[in-house]
């Protein structure tokens, strides 16, 4: 364990010393609207007035996955395939919801976009962000353009972070520590190492949290074997985030919050820009650093809301690159900075019909330094100007509707209307409620597309229109909530990487054409008895061939958890992802070929126990119980089973 986990330790000894006398927090206190969504409408709404099927994972559901990264629990929900999350733990992530890409999947963080305006495709890196700074993740499938705009095509992810709590003082700290092997080379090593530590609290009106969280993890070269031999192989990945939130009441109706955070991420990586694995001696490294900055007031009055959410992020990427032809390390850096300031009003015109008005202003500009060229941020930037409305209307009898539109007003490519109706019905008499909606999307091309010695300035934004049914009902006093959802998606102006093998010319290009995709999606929480809980949901994609890869055409994810004692929890899961297509890239020959990686299956457990009940607890965890031996990324390594074991305090 190096000196950073040796300097956290300390902290924590230090931490629990002095807080040991202060009071327990209330497990409840931060569950209490767990049946209000804000992701359609941008202000709490209850869930059976939404007319959109919205998966929130709850602190209490992700206290229950103790251990795991966002990635991976995002990949157990309905319709939403992240790829990369059971490889290792420096592999680069693809989110996939809806047939969409990672550039139509918007991530927000308390409500506000990420993003790396550097990169081709602008996400948001989700490895940059600890699990356990997280206290609830809503999900959104279906174009969402109308109230969060570009990127917002297929999905948005809504991440909220712990705030403080009504407390002068409370501590809370984890550690925790597993293996970190693959099928084939099992090693039952300690090689993977979390712990943080947090204090929040209230004091008159102002309320505070801070967190800081490191992570340490080896054992395990990015590339599979044949191309590399693993057992001298080890590529190693770090993290480190610190976290600072204080809010100021001004008075009853204004509230000021402010919030800072530094993330970093360092890992070592294989091969080139290929993945034949060329290298095996760790000079191949690189890094992301996150800076953000925000300021968001909140103003109620008699009819409404108005929340102002502003903020500043800056992104510094960087690689050291060993080139096996020329025998030396070339060196590449991207920084981004981004702003978004993003003005919403919600103003209630009856007791079932309010109004959401907004005005959303974002600046992105990107500078590179690299052995194939500079890129200044002078010419390497835009902003947009988007004003937007959306109304919500709810009767009495049932009927909801939710509508809108957004006029966006880009400076590299002009302008674009997007719009979305989204009526449904909640019976009254009958457990069920059924979900409709039509809406249209756009996906702004990135600075790297269109300004990048491969970028194409004459560039146009991707356009989806998507439709969607379904219902949700209750049965059994509630003892059975059951949703599907059909939807149907549309998509032209494809960007894509053309690649001239004659001439080596490449840039990107609008694809001409029509692309579909078509799915199902399904959940259902079976509630046998106070004790026990089954929860099951699959998801059905077809795609057409040009946004065919890495989707898988079937997936299941099925849990079950018992509460055996009001201090003892257990929960065992099961996940089936079925055959993908990928592509091989051979960087000595430049040939791709295209490969169908087979179907696997994979069985996890966790159990938890509260030794001193909400103060302190103990978990353990297996993953890929029967070590099964599977391909998610071709030519890259993938986890076999693995051990967890965990502590937290709460003081």
């Amino acid at each position: 364990m190096n000196k950073k986990n040796v300097c956290i330790s300390a902290l924590f000894v230090l931490l629990f010393a002095c807080a040991f006398a202060q009071e327990k927090e209330n497990a409840n206190s931060q569950n209490e609207l767990q049946e209000v969504v804000v992701s359609d409408s941008k202000f709490a709404l209850a869930k059976e007035k939404s007319g959109k099927v919205i998966t929130k994972i709850t602190a209490e559901e992700l206290k229950n996955k103790s251990g795991q990264t966002i990635a991976a629990i995002l990949n157990t929900v309905a319709g939403v395939e992240i790829n990369g999350n059971q490889s290792v733990a420096g592999k680069n992530l693809g989110y996939y919801i809806r047939g969409g890409k990672n550039s139509q999947v918007l991530i927000l963080i308390d409500g506000i976009p990420v993003n790396d305006a550097s990169g081709i495709s602008m996400e948001y890196d989700l490895r940059l962000l600890p699990a356990e700074q997280v206290e609830s993740i809503e999900i959104m499938k279906g174009a969402a353009s109308t109230l969060y705009g570009t990127g917002a095509a297929t999905g948005v992810i809504n991440i909220r972070l712990k705030k403080a709590i009504k407390k002068n003082l409370v501590a809370n700290g984890y550690f925790n520590m597993g293996t970190n092997a693959t099928a084939t080379h099992q090693n039952q090593k300690a090689a993977d190492f979390n712990q943080g530590f947090s204090v929040n609290g209230s004091v008159n009106k102002v309320t505070y949290f801070t967190a800081l969280n490191s992570t340490e993890t080896k054992g395990i070269s990015q590339i599979a074997p044949p191309n590399l031999n693993v057992s001298y192989e080890d590529d190693p990945f770090s993290r480190l985030n610190y976290l600072a939130k204080v809010g100021y009441s001004l008075t009853d109706n204004l509230t000021l919050d402010f919030f800072g955070n530094y993330d970093q991420i360092k890992n070592d990586y294989d091969g080139g820009f290929d993945n034949t694995g060329t290298s095996d001696t760790h000079l191949n490294s690189t890094s992301s650093k996150q800076f953000r900055l925000g300021f968001s007031p909140k103003f109620k009055y008699v009819k409404g809301e108005f929340i102002l959410n502003s903020s500043f992020n800056k992104l510094v990427r960087s690689y050291d690159e060993f080139d096996t032809y020329s025998n030396s390390v070339g060196f590449a850096q991207y920084e981004s900075r981004s702003v978004s300031v993003d003005g919403f009003n919600k103003y209630e015109i009856t007791p079932s019909f309010f109004l959401v008005s907004g005005v959303q202003y974002q600046f992105h500009d990107a500078n590179s330094v690299t052995p194939y060229g500079n890129i200044s941020k002078e010419s390497t930037k835009f902003n947009m100007i988007d004003p937007y409305i959306t109304g919500v209307f709810t009767t009495k009898v049932g009927f909801n509707l939710n509508a809108g539109a957004r006029w966006n007003s880009h400076s590299a490519y002009g302008n674009q209307l997007v719009y979305n109706l989204n009526p449904s019905f909640d019976f009254k008499l009958l457990p069920l409620k059924i979900i409709s909606s039509y809406s249209t999307a756009f996906v702004t091309p990135s600075l790297y597309q269109l300004y990048s010695q491969y970028g194409n300035a004459k560039l146009t934004p991707e356009k989806n229109n998507t439709a969607e049914i379904g219902f949700e009902t209750e049965l059994y006093t509630k003892k059975i909530r059951w949703n599907v959802v059909g939807f149907y998606r549309e998509q032209t102006n494809f960007i894509g990487f053309y690649f001239n093998p004659t001439t080596y010319a490449s840039n990107y290009i609008n694809i001409d054409g029509l692309n579909k995709a078509k799915g199902i999606e399904t959940e259902i929480q079976f509630t046998l008895s106070d004790k026990v809980k089954w929860n099951s949901n699959y998801t059905f994609t077809q795609v057409d061939e040009a946004l065919n890869r890495l989707i898988p055409k079937h997936k299941i994810n099925t849990s079950v958890d018992y509460k055996i004692s009001d201090s003892f929890f257990w929960t065992i899961n099961y996940q089936y992802v079925d055959a993908r297509k990928d592509a091989f890239f051979d960087g000595n020959t430049y040939a791709t070929a295209q490969v169908k990686l087979a179907s696997y299956q994979v069985l996890n457990t966790l159990a938890r126990y509260e030794i001193i009940k909400r103060r302190l607890s103990v978990f353990c965890s297996i993953n890929n119980i029967f070590n099964v031996d599977f391909v998610e990324n071709i030519g890259y390594s993938t986890l076999g089973r693995n051990y967890k074991l965990g502590l937290t305090i709460n003081l």
